[in-house]
């Protein structure tokens, strides 16, 4: 779709469809007072009749609107308080699906005149691109009957000071997510390691930025990869070690980001049950994530050194799977009991972490979908975070606001480690049932101590379950996306 930034009124608008913004209970004004007056009273004819109130969410398509040259006029309602971020991100996702279900060709924004609090004109063209891309986004490619092809091909955003390079960044960070989600979606007979690494090399083509390296399991073999290893043992698809290499800023030390890509887990022998486990498709979500940062990263060509890996790997039950009590040593030379084979994330991770230091990197985040506990801790707003430097904790929950992907810090005190103890081996691969999502960061960080560190457990918000939702979140792609730029 083509996105263009536009200042004029409704009344020079020659778009097939108009989207205005109208609060409840409250006097019109701007867009919503000038259609108003051109329709003789109509608006505020229907709010007195109760046929439309404005109430959060709600909307309205009036047809052929006399004294509009418009086919459509879309209301949205705001609500009567004061516009939050998440009241406003509400209002453009119902006009993004509003006019969705419309046959217009072109469509026109005026939902930037809209007061958000604490929030400027070029924060909402960013979420009012981000909203229409996703109402776009369809996952159709397994089906035998394909989704109609959209009508929509140019949407304007009405404002008067948004910068013009903020449409194209968005439709960049959108197009990452929605590679992110596609990705996430696949089955995992589809998408295995040796697909992800198919299409980083596919990835690769688009940008002459982009170096890829695939390590196959013979290079972690004789890396010492023991714990990576002892995941894909299991199964009959091999590992990958997948590395995206984007190289735009000389040779100043890049930000790494490392992706968890169990692409189907069972759990192994430690086996889960089976209701919900088709969902385990998304456990290779935080190496999505990766690939739609990259993604959007060579679309918006940022100077900067940016580094994506991939750690991919299936995790599944058989005569040579990894069994609880094994012990496995670390490309660190640290040793793991592995207590509980269900706990694979971790074990992919820390090698991968292990590895990147090679990379003399500015700041890691490993991103992964590791723990139900954190579900428990933060159910599925925001992501959580984890780090061995205050500073780089900080950026990353600013980042999250800013792009309205949010995080929160969580604890990774000395007293959590003492959890990870094991009789056999240098450290257990588990801890007791309290804390779970904060004692895998805690394994995680034995891993990091050569350099800044954050860990996001996006259990919570990877993906969306049950109903007509379900499907993966496209997150936290925005975030990355807007730290890496913040870095650059």
């Amino acid at each position: 779709m083509n996105f263009v930034l536009e200042s004029g009124d409704i009344l020079s608008s020659s778009a097939n469809c108009i989207v205005i913004g109208v609060q409840q209970s409250q006097p019109l004004t701007g867009s919503s007072l000038t259609a108003d007056k051109s329709t003789e009273g109509l608006i505020n004819e229907l709010i007195s009749s109760d046929d439309f109130k404005g109430k959060k969410g709600e909307t309205l398509t009036l047809h052929r609107p006399t004294g509009l040259s418009t086919d459509r006029l879309i209301l949205i309602g705001l609500g009567s308080d004061e516009l939050s971020e998440s009241s406003y991100i509400a209002a453009v996702t119902a006009a993004a699906s509003a006019v969705k279900t419309t046959p217009a060709t072109s469509a026109a924004l005026f939902l930037s005149e809209v007061d958000v609090t604490g929030r400027d004109n070029n924060w909402k063209a960013q979420q009012q691109v981000i909203a229409i891309e996703t109402a776009h986004y369809v996952f159709d490619e397994l089906k035998s009957e394909k989704a109609p092809k959209a009508t929509l091909e140019s949407i304007a955003i009405h404002s008067s000071d948004t910068n013009a390079e903020e449409l194209p960044k968005a439709q960049a960070v959108a197009k990452g997510m929605s590679l992110t989600k596609t990705l996430g979606n696949l089955p995992g007979n589809v998408c295995t390691p040796t697909y992800l690494a198919e299409q980083a090399l596919e990835l690769e083509t688009k940008s002459s930025k982009l170096n890829v390296t695939i390590l196959e399991e013979s290079d972690m073999e004789k890396l010492g990869m023991g714990s990576l290893l002892s995941v894909s043992q299991g199964s009959d698809q091999p590992a990958k070690l997948i590395v995206m290499q984007y190289t735009n800023d000389g040779d100043n030390q890049p930000n790494v980001l490392v992706g968890k890509g169990i692409t189907f887990d069972t759990g192994g022998i430690s086996l889960k049950p089976g209701a919900g486990m088709d969902e385990m498709k998304w456990d290779m979500c935080g190496a999505a994530s990766v690939f739609g940062t990259m993604q959007a990263i060579i679309d918006i060509e940022p100077k900067a050194n940016i580094i994506c890996v991939a750690v991919a790997a299936e995790n599944m039950p058989s005569g040579n799977a990894t069994k609880p009590g094994d012990i496995v040593t670390t490309m660190s030379g640290q040793t793991v009991e592995i207590l509980n084979t269900d706990a694979e994330g971790r074990l992919v991770l820390c090698d991968a972490l292990t590895y990147v230091e090679k990379f003399n990197p500015k700041s890691v985040i490993d991103i992964a979908t590791l723990t139900g506990a954190c579900v428990v801790a933060l159910g599925h707003h925001p992501s959580a975070v984890y780090s061995n430097d205050e500073e780089l904790s900080k950026t990353i929950v600013e980042s999250g606001l800013k792009a309205w992907d949010r995080v929160w810090p969580m604890p990774m005190w000395d007293e959590y480690q003492e959890e990870l103890d094991s009789n056999f081996a240098d450290m257990a691969n588990i801890g007791s049932r309290w804390g779970g999502s904060i004692t895998a960061a805690c394994f995680l960080s034995r891993f990091t101590k050569k350099y800044k560190w954050a860990h996001l457990d996006i259990a919570g918000t990877a993906w969306h379950s049950g109903g007509k939702k379900k499907g993966s979140s496209g997150r936290p792609v925005p975030l990355l996306v807007d730290y890496l730029l913040t870095q650059a």
